[in-house]
C-alpha cells in the first residue's frame, strides 16, 4: 500500500462522490476516496477543515467548493473495498 495509506483510520461517508475520508493530523494530509475507487490526498489540510468537513450536510458540496482545487493533491490508486466495516 502507498505510503501513509496505512496508517489512517478511514471514516465512511454518506455522499454521491465520496466513500470515505481519512486525516493524518501529524502530517497535516487529508486522504478521500471516491466512489470511483480513486483515491486523493490532499497536503497542508487544516485539521478544523477536516472537523468543518466531517460536520457539513453535504460532503460532496463542501468537497467541490472547500477542497476541489484549493490544496495540493496527488492521486494515489485506485482501491476496491469489498466491505467498509
Amino acid at each position: 500500500m502507498r505510503e501513509g495509506l496505512e496508517n489512517v483510520d478511514w471514516v465512511p461517508l454518506e455522499s454521491k462522490l465520496l466513500t470515505a475520508a481519512a486525516y493524518a493530523a501529524d502530517a497535516r494530509t487529508l486522504y478521500l476516496r471516491f466512489h470511483s475507487g480513486d483515491v486523493y490526498r490532499y497536503f497542508d489540510f487544516p485539521p478544523e477543515l477536516y472537523r468543518d468537513f466531517l460536520g457539513a450536510e453535504s460532503k460532496g458540496r463542501f468537497f467541490l467548493s472547500q477542497i476541489r482545487n484549493q490544496f495540493r493533491y496527488e492521486r494515489l490508486a485506485r482501491l476496491v473495498v469489498a466491505n467498509m466495516k
